[in-house]
């Protein structure tokens, strides 16, 4: 009698455990459910002192009744909100940014690797077997692309490149 139970829990939990699925890194599925944390509530409306304080309309930009999640962390905490704002390039970046953009930089870069990259997934769907039994192909569409970290490691600190945090590489 305990086999047929332990057999019966067995086959419920193997049952269970089908139901679950790896959405975080299946590249096939699709949230067809709303986000409910992505609903934030607005800040209530209220009378400035005075109105020439208000900062001037910006049609399809931010109200001050929206809500920034972000500002009001770094305020609760005891930081400057001002400071999340979008101040350009700092002047110490400068050299770096323009050393990057030495050969030019193309507008468009966002746009192209997102068509690539859809592209690179439309050729690696999921297999008959794959989609019958709900596994993620995230590692096996993205293998080929992927870095050795032991080898690329050992190259690093062949070149001379100081690499603090990994352990020194293996004399082969």
């Amino acid at each position: 009698m305990q086999a047929f139970v332990r057999g019966i829990a067995a086959a419920a939990v193997m049952g269970l455990s089908a139901c679950g699925s790896n959405q975080l890194m299946n590249i096939e599925t699709g949230q067809n459910s709303p986000d409910e944390f992505a609903i934030l509530p607005t800040r209530p409306l209220s009378m400035p002192p005075d109105l020439a304080l208000l900062p001037a309309p910006t049609p399809g930009g931010a109200n001050i009744t929206d809500p920034n999640p972000n500002a009001d962390a770094v305020a609760a905490l005891g930081g400057n909100p001002a400071r999340l704002a979008d101040q350009g390039i700092a002047a110490s970046d400068g050299a770096l940014v323009a050393h990057a953009a030495r050969r030019g930089s193309d507008p468009a870069i966002r746009e192209k690797l997102a068509q690539s990259d859809a592209d690179w997934r439309s050729r690696n769907k999921r297999r008959p077997l794959e989609a019958l039994f709900g596994t993620s192909v995230y590692q096996r569409a993205y293998r080929p692309l992927a870095l050795d970290s032991q080898t690329e490691q050992q190259r690093w600190q062949r070149a001379g490149a100081i690499t603090q945090t990994s352990p020194a590489p293996v004399e082969e």
